[in-house]
């Protein structure tokens, strides 16, 4: 199985910042349904059969250990992999590679031997108060091997209960590289999200217990509107073949399965006490499209894998943004004839944390009513959640009225009235972000692009594609906007110009112009305000080897792979 453009940047990153820093611990960054399992069996791979030592990955959860050694093995049946996990009975100590349970070896360090590289599968589920095992575990393997190196893999860089799994006083000091889930979904990896309003839950007078809504709480004010919820959602899913709900509770779980049972319609709960046997039967007749509702009771977040999901119910609320993002991540897998995945808010979930490409952490103990501007929007043609900066519904196209004025007193209205007329936006930029494009589809030796990122006001952004690998009219093009930003020369690969516009080989932008003709289905980007161009070294002097010298990095498509990063 090959890698992806994204899984091979995430390795190459993620094996530069353990060369570039001794003391560096990185996580690495994929959204849910990106395929980290490829990512997990490349490292393990490099550091059992290239290098020559021996790799251990590390979950919080028992149903991960045994996944992700099954799924390491799809991957390349050739490898070493054993499992060391009580709760699977299975306690092996001597393969290369080693998937295991933190509760069952935070005390057997020893026991493994020696290990060249650590690897934390799933790391949001660290808490606060289970880092002491993994402390305790890290100590110990320190002292069976000292110059053991430590990477960690997740979806969200933060945990369940809120706060960043990275930084002082974290087990991981830096995140290498992140991919977002708009990405994936422009370049065809991820699928769709839609978001229609559906009545919402009040959450006034709702107590909150350990940074989220007291439990019993919810339930209670949930169950009141139960029967509206159901029958909402039966009518907004009768499109859908596999729709995951998420309830308040137990006894409100079992209110929603008898509803929708006698509205005729298959149905499965649950729960964390139902019988392993019981639930992986359920979960296969769900995947095989047997039952077309799966009510669960907050269990069926990380590591459940469903493809087939088109549709997310969420009648629950949360404070917290990484449970939110787990459970409407449930969708974002691709599946044969999946032409998106319905998310429906009970909870007020969307609106208070924002879209999940965008997931505000600070949103995450706001409450309804209170102050500051809401991170998303409802179109009034449709209902769908949109991003609060976005321009056009995601789902019908609906024109959303400019709510910020351009520099220069444009229409008011985002679409000319006359067919060809050209009207330009002024806009301020506030980040820029750089990724390599593969054309979905297109065959491994055709020219990729530098798609570039302008972060406008919002949080919208506004892209454009460099063809830095192609000839003709758009190679001279790029050749141009290249010499604009930077006094390196282009680069002859995409690849190798994502990687210096990211260490900073480029001009700023502050501003860009967007041209739009009306009748026409793109705009494009007239003129730019740059800062300077960055200063790469002396005259005379190889500028590329000047720039990494000064910069005390290595581009990263010329690392020897050779240079063991342990």
């Amino acid at each position: 199985m090959q890698a992806r453009p994204y899984q091979a940047d995430s390795i190459r990153f993620g094996y530069e910042a353990l060369r570039r820093d001794p003391q560096a611990r990185p996580l690495q960054v994929i959204p849910t349904g990106g395929g980290k399992t490829i990512i997990l069996s490349t490292i393990a791979r490099d550091v059992t059969t290239h290098w020559g030592g021996r790799c251990l990955i590390l979950s919080h959860v028992k149903e991960l250990v045994g996944q992700s050694a099954a799924e390491i093995l799809e991957v390349d049946s050739t490898l070493d992999v054993g499992v060391y996990s009580a709760g699977l009975k299975r306690r092996e100590t001597e393969n290369a590679i080693i998937t295991a349970g933190i509760q069952s070896v935070y005390k057997r360090a020893a026991e493994l031997g020696p290990f060249n590289m650590v690897i934390v599968d799933e790391a949001h589920l660290i808490p606060p108060d289970g880092e002491g095992m993994y402390r305790t575990f890290l100590q110990d393997a320190a002292m069976v091997n000292p110059k053991f190196r430590l990477m960690g893999l997740t979806a969200t860089p933060y945990r369940l209960s809120s706060g960043l799994i990275y930084g002082e006083g974290e087990i991981f000091t830096e995140i290498a590289y992140e991919v977002g889930v708009r990405e994936l979904i422009a370049d065809g990896y991820l699928s769709p999200l839609v978001s229609k309003r559906v009545t919402e839950f009040d959450d006034s007078g709702i107590r909150v217990t350990r940074g989220d809504y007291n439990a019993s709480d919810m339930e209670s004010s949930m169950l009141q509107t139960v029967s509206e919820a159901v029958r909402e959602t039966i009518g907004r899913t009768k499109d859908r073949n596999s729709v995951l709900i998420f309830s308040a509770g137990v006894s409100h779980a079992v209110e929603i399965c008898n509803f929708l049972q006698s509205a005729g319609e298959t149905v499965a709960l649950i729960t964390g006490d139902t019988d392993p046997a019981e639930r992986d039967e359920t979960i296969v007749k769900f995947k095989a499209g047997e039952i077309k509702y799966l009510v669960n009771v907050n269990v069926l977040t990380t590591g459940f894998n469903a493809p087939n999901v088109d549709a997310v119910v969420l009648l629950r609320s949360t404070l917290s943004p990484g449970l939110y993002y787990q459970m409407v991540g449930r969708g974002f897998r691709l599946f044969p004839g999946k032409r998106n995945c319905l998310i429906l808010d009970f909870g007020g979930n969307v609106m208070r944390h924002g879209p999940v490409d965008q997931v505000n952490i600070g949103h995450g103990k706001k409450r309804k009513g209170e102050a500051g501007e809401a991170p998303s929007k409802v179109c009034p043609q449709c209902q769908s959640e949109n991003a609060a900066g976005r321009a056009l519904c995601v789902d019908c196209g609906f024109a959303f009225p400019i709510q910020e004025k351009p520099k220069h007193e444009a229409e008011a209205d985002d679409v000319a009235p006359l067919s060809g007329e050209i009207t330009e936006d002024v806009f301020e930029v506030h980040d820029t972000e750089f990724y390599l494009h593969t054309k979905m589809g297109a065959d491994e030796t055709a020219p990729k692009t530098m798609r570039v990122d302008y972060m406008v006001s919002s949080g919208n952004s506004i892209s454009e594609w460099i063809c830095i690998e192609h000839d003709g009219f758009a190679g001279d093009k790029a050749r141009k906007w290249w010499a604009e930003r930077s006094r390196l020369p282009m680069p002859h690969t995409a690849a190798d110009a994502v990687n210096i516009a990211r260490l900073g080989g480029l001009s700023v932008t502050r501003e860009i112009t967007r041209r739009k003709v009306s009748g026409e289905r793109f705009s494009s980007l007239v003129d730019y305000v740059l800062d300077e161009r960055p200063e790469v070294g002396e005259a005379g002097a190889d500028p590329l080897e000047e720039f990494e010298e000064n910069r005390g990095l290595k581009q990263l498509a010329l690392i020897d792979p050779d240079d063991v990063p342990f």
